[in-house]
């Protein structure tokens, strides 16, 4: 059975950081996409970050660019989402995601449960 399972997240203060990670079983995602989006209450699921199979190509969205690092462990398939200067708005359930091909936003073929992040301001 495939699955993605997210961890790490967390109550946190505005300015704070927070690691999100998220670990693969069922099948070895080394040669896949990997990206993180998430939903905020009330919002659709947007995209946040991705990265290529071999860590050499990375995308994020706007709103987190300088802020979060995306990277990944392809001997433990695992994808890490390093979030600092966390703000309120970064509030949400974090959603890992993998795919074939395509560093960026889109569809997505494998999905986890997702992990809550809540920034207190």
């Amino acid at each position: 059975q495939v699955q993605l399972v997210e961890s790490g997240g967390g109550l946190v203060q505005a300015g704070g950081s927070l690691r999100l990670s998220c670990a693969a079983s069922g099948h070895t995602f080394s040669t896949y996409v990997r990206a993180w989006f998430r939903q905020a209450p009330g919002k659709e699921r947007e995209f946040v970050a991705a990265i290529s199979w071999t860590g050499s190509t990375t995308a994020y969205a706007d709103s987190v660019k300088g802020r979060f690092t995306i990277s990944r462990d392809n001997f433990k398939n695992t994808v890490y989402l390093q979030m600092n200067s966390l703000k309120p708005e970064d509030t949400a359930v974090y959603y890992c995601a993998a795919r074939i091909v395509g560093v960026g936003a889109g569809q997505y073929d494998y999905w986890g449960q997702g992990t809550q992040v809540t920034v207190s301001s």
